[in-house]
C-alpha cells in the first residue's frame, strides 16, 4: 500500500523551508555589525529555548551537577573538551555565515554554506570512513558548482570574493560542529548538550564583541525588526515545523528539501532588498544543489545498508562466565510482521539459553537479565541524525533512540503480558 504524506505535514515542511530561508535576507538587511547580529541571534535563541529545555531535563541537570553520571570524572575530560570545541565551531559558523551575507549575494552565501554535508563527508573520510562512489560524485559536482558560481566574484575580487570564502568557512565550521558534537555527547543527552553548547557559543561571541568594541545596543528599527524576525522565523517557527515534519517523514527528505533554502532566500532578498541573481551564477548554483542532494541521499543509503547488515549479523555468543538466570517467558498469540522481524533474533537466542534449576517464585523482583542487553544491538543500532540549518544554532540535533526511563524496570519473571525487547532501540 502506498504511503501518503499528511497535508498537515506538507504544510509544516513548507513553513520550515520558508522560515529557515529568511535567515540570510534578514541578516543582510540589518545595519548592525555582523558579529553583534551573530551574538543576538544565538542569545535570543538560547533565552527562548534554553530554559525550557533545562526545565525538561532538570533531573539530568541535577545528576550532572552531582557528578552521578561521571561527566566530571578524570577519565571523562575528553567529552568536555570536544563540547567546548563544538561550541567554538558553532560560534565560528554563525560569525562567518552572517558576515558573508553582507559581503556577497544572499544566493551565493546560502548556496556555499549549504555545502556543509560535503565537508562533513570529507571529515568522515579523513577519520577512516569509506565513502561510496556516489558520495564522491556528489562532492565533485558540488565543488565544480561552487567554483562556477563564484567565477564572477573571483574575477572581480575584493569584498564579494571574501564573502564567498567566509561562506565556505561557515560550511566547514558547521561540519566541524557536527563532528565534534557527536564525540562530545558521551554522558549527556542531546537537549542538555545543545543547551549548554549554545550558552558557551553565546558567551564566546559576547567576549569577542567586547574585545573588539562592537556595540550590542542602540540599533535602528530595521535591525530590531530583523532580530525579531530571526527569533520568530528560523528559531521558533522553523525549528518547530522542522521537528514536527521529522516525526512524520524521513530525515533524508527534509535534508534535501532544505536545499530549497537557496532559491527561496534569493527570492526573499530580491523582494526585500532588490538584490538580483547574476545569470552566469545560476548553473553553478544548480550544480551545488544537485551535488549536495547526491551526497545526502548517498549517505542515507549507506546508513540504511549498514543498519540492515547489522540486523543480519548473528548475535555474539554469550560469555561462559555470565550467570545463568531463568528462561524468559515467550509471548503467545500472533504478532505482526514488524514484531516478528524485531524480536526473532532475540527469541532464537533465548531458546538456546540454559535455565536455572530453581526458578524463583512468580512475581519476585529480580535483577534484569543481562543477556537481554547482550542479545540486542549496540549503540550503533540507534543512529544520531544531525539535521543542521543556518540559524538553528545548537538545537538541531536529534537522537533517534530509546528514551531514558527513570522508573524501575520490570524483572524478567514478573507477570506481564508481553516481554519488551530491552536490548534493541526502535
Amino acid at each position: 500500500m502506498k504511503s501518503t504524506i499528511n497535508p498537515l505535514t506538507v504544510v509544516a515542511m513548507a513553513v520550515a523551508v520558508v522560515s529557515i530561508s529568511a535567515t540570510a535576507p534578514l541578516t543582510a538587511a540589518a545595519s548592525a555589525p555582523p558579529l553583534a547580529m551573530a551574538f543576538w541571534r544565538n542569545a535570543l535563541g538560547f533565552a527562548t529555548l534554553g530554559p525550557f529545555l533545562l526545565i525538561l531535563r532538570r533531573r539530568e541537570v541535577a545528576r550532572v551537577a552531582r557528578g552521578e553520571r561521571g561527566l566530571l570524572r578524570r577519565e571523562q575530560w575528553r567529552p568536555l573538551v570536544f563540547g567546548f570545541l563544538a561550541a567554538t565551531a558553532l560560534a565560528l559558523h554563525l560569525a562567518a555565515f552572517m558576515t558573508s551575507t553582507r559581503m556577497t549575494s544572499v544566493a551565493m552565501s546560502t548556496a556555499l554554506v549549504a555545502t556543509q554535508p560535503v565537508w562533513q563527508a570529507l571529515i568522515a573520510a579523513g577519520q577512516g570512513v569509506r565513502a561510496a562512489r556516489r558520495t564522491w560524485a556528489g562532492l565533485t559536482l558540488a565543488v565544480v558548482g561552487a567554483a562556477a558560481a563564484a567565477g564572477l566574484d573571483v574575477k572581480s575580487g575584493g569584498t564579494a570574493l571574501m564573502g564567498d570564502l567566509l561562506a565556505l568557512a561557515g560550511a566547514v565550521a558547521q561540519a566541524g560542529y557536527t563532528a565534534l558534537s557527536q564525540k562530545a555527547r558521551a554522558d549527556v543527552s542531546t537537549p542538555l548538550f545543545s543547551t549548554v553548547s549554545s550558552l558557551v557559543c553565546g558567551l564566546e561571541l559576547l567576549v569577542v564583541c567586547r574585545l573588539d568594541d562592537i556595540p550590542l545596543a542602540g540599533f535602528d528599527r530595521s535591525t530590531q525588526l530583523s532580530l525579531l524576525g530571526l527569533l520568530l522565523l528560523p528559531q521558533l517557527l522553523g525549528l518547530g515545523s522542522l521537528s514536527f515534519a521529522l516525526g512524520r517523514t524521513s530525515a533524508t527528505t527534509m535534508s534535501v528539501l532544505l536545499l530549497l533554502e537557496t532559491p527561496v532566500a534569493a527570492l526573499a532578498a530580491w523582494w526585500l532588498m532588490g538584490q538580483s541573481i547574476e545569470p552566469a551564477t545560476i548553473p553553478g548554483l544548480l550544480l551545488i544543489i544537485f551535488g549536495v542532494t547526491v551526497v545526502v541521499a548517498s549517505g542515507a543509503r549507506e546508513q540504511t545498508a549498514s543498519q540492515q547488515g547489522e540486523h543480519r549479523k548473528g548475535i555474539p555468543p554469550y560469555p561462559d562466565h555470565a550467570p545463568n538466570t531463568p528462561q524468559l517467558p515467550v509471548t503467545t498469540g500472533e504478532s505482526t510482521t514488524g514484531e516478528q522481524e524485531h524480536h526473532a533474533p532475540g527469541r532464537a537466542s533465548v531458546a538456546a539459553w540454559p535455565t536455572s534449576p530453581e526458578p524463583r517464585p512468580f512475581g519476585h523482583r529480580g535483577q534484569r537479565d543481562p543477556r537481554v542487553e547482550w542479545a540486542g544491538l549496540g549503540g550503533d543500532g540507534s543512529p544520531t541524525i544531525t539535521l543542521t540549518y543556518h540559524g538553528a544554532g545548537a538545537f538541531d540535533t536529534m537522537h533517534l533512540g530509546r528514551p531514558h526511563v527513570e522508573e524501575e524496570r520490570p524483572a524478567f519473571d514478573d507477570p506481564v503480558e508481553t516481554w519488551p525487547d530491552t536490548g534493541r532501540r526502535p
